[in-house]
């Protein structure tokens, strides 16, 4: 019966590591030929490549699929990973911490952990369930979302390892900061009342028994769930900055999104919050702002408004928080992205 179990699996399941090294140099493959592809196929067409036109088609068919590949091999990557910190096993650990380094903890954790806007009300649940502190909870929903393994490994491709640290770095102390600030204050009582209600349960922290061949089907499944939901918004991320790389002129962008306008980094932060779309959908039309002249600190400020204060995220919270919190929660989050913004436009 066993024997015909695993033959009845597909291959990469029955040969994990051969199919690991085959998709890697695969993988490296196709990513080296993608800038000489999209100049051909730019070529190709009836098109001046040096046109305002010719600019946009190439940036489209080079960063789509480039945008694509870094996403695919990620989400895969990080799908094994994550198999590791299930919700419950990153219940088990932040439960009973204190403040402050659980703080750290929960924003550390939330790089890991594959958790969006979508399944912030459940996560919220399990961890009041779980006895998490109310701020360590928020440096987590922070986190999760903005300094995300997506986030990282797109900016990464795109600007390099200085900016893909340097977003990092930020991310994860305003999760922090703001978390802490949120604990601080004592707002428990700002949850809705049958949040509060809750009963208290005791996690424990178990030792998974996954093979290398679950985990590399736990990387398929995240793959289908997370490029499968998120694509939409890569085309159309990169369809806008296709847009704004060939027909935006430099000077108009330097001139609202420069680091002279002191107005800049609030207006981003304006602008961002009820965009609904997330880091694979943003970076390309960051990479096409920065192109035309728009200030790195600006920029940021507005991709981490984008990211970790959408407006669905909040009326999803709305179900387990009063407006109170929920307001306390963005003005605090909002307030770190301005300082963020506005010191880098300083010292960039």
């Amino acid at each position: 019966m066993s024997t015909l179990t695993a033959s009845s699996k597909p291959w990469p399941l029955r040969q994990p590591v051969v199919f690991l090294v085959l998709a890697a140099l695969a993988w490296l493959a196709l990513y080296r030929v993608l800038d000489p592809a999209s100049e051909a196929i730019v070529a190709a067409l009836p098109v001046d490549r040096n046109s305002h036109l010719g600019g946009a088609l190439q940036f489209f068919f080079y960063d789509t699929p480039k945008v694509l590949l870094l996403l695919t091999g990620v989400v895969f990557v990080m799908g094994m990973i994550n198999s590791y910190f299930t919700p419950e096993r990153t219940r088990a650990l932040l439960a009973g911490r204190t403040e402050g380094v659980a703080n750290v903890m929960a924003a550390t954790l939330g790089i890991v952990t594959p958790f969006c806007s979508c399944s912030a009300v459940p996560l919220f649940i399990g961890f009041v369930q779980a006895g998490v502190p109310l701020g360590v909870t928020f440096s987590f929903l922070i986190s999760a979302p903005m300094v995300n393994e997506v986030a990282l490994t797109l900016l990464f491709g795109m600007f390099g390892w200085k900016i893909a640290a340097l977003y990092l770095g930020l991310g994860l102390t305003v999760a922090i900061v703001s978390g802490w600030i949120i604990g601080r204050l004592k707002m428990e009582r700002y949850l809705e009342d049958w949040v509060r209600e809750i009963p208290k349960v005791t996690v424990s922290l178990e030792e998974g028994s996954l093979t290398l061949a679950d985990r590399v089907e736990a990387g398929f499944k995240s793959v289908r769930e997370i490029v499968g939901k998120v694509w939409p918004y890569i085309l159309g991320g990169i369809a806008l900055g296709a847009l704004i790389h060939g027909y935006v002129p430099q000077d108009f962008m330097a001139s609202i999104m420069g680091k002279d306008a002191w107005w800049a980094v609030p207006l981003a932060v304006v602008i961002g919050v009820p965009m609904y779309t997330n880091a694979a959908g943003v970076i390309p039309i960051v990479q096409a702002l920065l192109a035309k002249g728009a200030a790195l600190g600006t920029v940021l400020a507005f991709m981490m408004s984008v990211i970790a204060l959408s407006l669905p995220e909040m009326i999803i919270l709305r179900k387990v928080l009063k407006v109170r919190l929920i307001a306390t929660f963005a003005g605090v989050v909002a307030t770190g992205i301005l300082i963020v913004g506005y010191v880098f436009n300083i010292v960039l």
